[in-house]
């Protein structure tokens, strides 16, 4: 993933979470003897060394408003801006970023390329196979992209479905079973491969709205090259009347509890103060993603 949007299957993505616990993701390390991925034992020593070495390094995908290199070559994103704060109030006091692809995260992780994920990585239950989640610090609302002025007045996906509109979205994106479970038609659905060319279908006519998570609609519409196209509010989609609540954090090998309790405890000092939302509103952040939810909530959907 590069440039400034992401690109493919996004952080969201139901492929995205299969590919991550698939062979590539952890088949792929069978062979490196430095690898285990059963995991540290009496909840690891990754805090100590990362003290002792004054360096933590951070795995991230191009992502923006998450985590990304600027043009500058300079680590940016709400993600690392919250990370860098809690690593120095640990002790660590130098960061070095390590880009990959999305795709990439867990097997990196695994294989010992950096120490954590720093991506906003979305938490679920197969995800949490492989990796031991942070709390979220953040809480995912979906959003479309519609013709300025909203014609066909669109507030969720219900009103996709009733009124019998074309949808786009991305590529494996869970915004697509959520329409479906809306009763949208599979037929009035089209993928791309990101919010640009959603942007463009719209404007041409293809498709009457483009679903997505309202944070990479924020970032899509930061471009300024679309002024045709405008954003509905954010909301938690409903499936069956179940809201379906989602959140990202950061991700640590399995059994680095000392770490991932440490880092826990100055997020949620930083929840408590209001000072997480003072960072990440730069970013497009406001008070409507903080959230209360919990890792191990998320490790059971």
């Amino acid at each position: 993933m590069t440039g400034t949007l992401p690109r493919g299957i996004g952080r969201r993505s139901l492929l995205a979470g299969v590919a991550a616990l698939g062979a590539g993701a952890l088949g792929a390390t069978a062979g490196c003897s430095r690898v285990d991925i059963s995991g540290a034992t009496d909840g690891g020593h990754l805090l100590d060394d990362l003290r002792s070495k004054g360096t933590v390094r951070m795995g991230i995908a191009s992502e923006p408003p998450y985590a990304s290199i600027n043009s500058k070559g300079e680590l940016t994103g709400e993600a690392p801006a919250v990370a860098k704060t809690i690593f120095q109030r640990l002790g660590v006091r130098h960061f070095e970023p390590v880009p990959v692809e999305f795709g990439a995260l867990v097997p990196g992780l695994h294989s010992f390329q950096y120490d954590v994920i720093v991506a906003g990585m979305f938490i679920n239950k197969a995800r949490c196979q492989a990796v031991l989640f942070s709390d979220p610090d953040y809480e995912s609302k979906d959003s479309f992209l519609v013709a300025k002025g909203n014609p066909h007045k669109i507030k969720d996906y219900p009103d996709v479905a009733k009124r019998g509109l074309r949808m786009g979205t991305g590529i494996g994106y869970a915004e697509i079973d959520y329409a479906v479970g809306n009763g949208v038609r599979k037929g009035d659905i089209q993928t791309y491969g990101d919010q640009i060319a959603g942007m463009e279908a719209l404007e041409a006519g293809r498709i009457d709205c483009f679903a997505g998570t309202a944070l990479t609609m924020i970032e899509a519409l930061k471009t300024g090259q679309h002024p045709k196209v405008e954003m509905t509010p954010p909301f938690t989609p409903k499936v069956d009347g179940k809201l379906q609540r989602d959140g990202g954090g950061y991700g640590f090998r399995i059994g680095e509890t000392k770490l991932r309790d440490a880092f826990n405890r100055e997020l949620h000092k930083m929840k408590k103060s209001g000072e997480l939302l003072r960072i990440a509103k730069p970013y497009g952040f406001t008070e409507e993603f903080m959230t209360d939810l919990t890792a191990k909530e998320l490790c059971k959907k």
